[in-house]
């Protein structure tokens, strides 16, 4: 792990995943490495009431049944589509599920307007072909098709950033379960996918209109929504769970007050308020306010704080932070500005704390930005 950037969580989890293994004893579909139980809590974390030997670490925070339905809809032979606003965890949960059910999460293909066809099925050696003709060893099989070959998931980032007839490629492989290839012969001409091959994609709810899916793809595939995290507790969770990681990637000793958490997740919340009241799209920011996004301001406010601060993350660090991460088109800056006249300097006068500095912060941020 120490010459990986970030392991996929199947090395990162390699503990955990083999203790599950050896101790899980309940019934498990097709060639998966762990039974739904088990997976659920690979992904959720163990419970007393599981009855194991040492814990098992949550790894993803939010509601209980999206984990559930996620893993029986994998259990069956429609895929799975986790749709949601940018930031609420749809690729981590993939990955984790991929991980628990087959040990191996990076088969992925990523959706973009440049995906082609060839990226989910298959294209040539050009060299071997030249050398040797069309053949099954000359064939580059797409990450999809691998997990067809080996009865495993293969992943599909962002579905509707594809065109549609890319994502129309998807329609035989999840209904009929196999690839032909023309230019092979016999049963060479035909890849069948194995029991186990299942496909989780995931599509980003504030795209809808870039590339809709088409009714075809759509009941072969089964929707689980991941709703934004608003939670207080659940995001304090979250954000203390990556900020361990963090500190931990970074091999950073730093003191990170709690009371500098509770700020950062009162600032996302006053500015939710303010986007749910809002009119139009110039009255809210362009940010989604999710918490990928509060950790994002929290690391890039740790890193800044170890490296040219003191050994403690400080109010100034996360203001700065906040405004910079946010603040990414001329009206956002004006919107910053309101919120931190209209709304921080009242608080920084009555409550005190951390408050006041965070407010000074964000204002010379806003000014160095002008």
């Amino acid at each position: 792990m120490s010459d990986m950037l970030r392991a996929p969580a199947e090395t990162k989890y390699a503990d955990e995943l083999d203790y599950l293994e050896q101790a899980d004893t309940g019934p498990r579909p097709s060639t998966w490495r762990l039974s739904p139980k088990a997976v659920r809590t690979f992904v959720l974390g163990s419970e007393p009431a599981d009855g194991l030997d040492r814990p098992i670490a949550q790894k993803w925070f939010g509601e209980r049944s999206v984990v559930e339905r996620a893993i029986v809809t994998l259990a069956s032979d429609r895929g799975l589509l986790l749709i949601g606003d940018p930031g609420t965890g749809k690729s981590w949960l993939a990955e984790l599920l991929a991980a628990a059910v087959c040990r191996n999460s990076t088969q992925v293909v990523q959706g973009t307007a440049g995906t082609t066809e060839d990226h989910i099925k298959y294209s040539w050696n050009v060299s071997m072909v030249i050398a040797k003709g069309q053949s099954r060893e000359s064939m580059i099989p797409s990450p999809i098709m691998t997990a067809m070959e080996t009865g495993t998931i293969g992943r599909f980032e962002e579905l509707t950033r594809s065109t549609s007839d890319v994502q129309d490629a998807l329609i035989s492989i999840l209904s009929e379960k196999y690839v032909s290839v023309p230019e092979l012969q016999g049963e060479a001409g035909t890849v069948f996918a194995k029991p186990g091959f299942a496909v989780i994609a995931t599509a980003n709810s504030r795209d809808r209109g870039v590339n809709d899916l088409s009714s075809a793809l759509k009941r072969r595939f089964n929707f689980v929504r991941i709703p934004v995290v608003t939670n207080k507790k659940s995001e304090t969770q979250i954000i203390r769970f990556r900020t361990e990681e963090l500190l931990a990637r970074h091999r950073i000793e730093l003191d990170v007050p709690p009371t500098l958490l509770d700020v950062l997740l009162r600032s996302f919340g006053d500015l939710r308020e303010v986007a749910a009241a809002a009119g139009s799209d110039d009255e809210r920011l362009e940010s989604a306010l999710s918490s990928a996004e509060q950790i994002g301001v929290l690391e890039d406010a740790v890193l800044h704080s170890d490296f040219f601060g003191v050994r403690t993350l400080t109010a100034d660090a996360l203001g700065s932070s906040l405004v910079a991460n946010l603040a990414r088109r001329p009206e956002d800056s004006a919107l910053l500005t309101k919120y931190l006249t209209n709304t921080v300097r009242p608080r920084s006068e009555e409550e005190g704390g951390h408050w006041p500095q965070f407010l000074d912060a964000g204002l010379k941020t806003l000014e160095a930005l002008a």
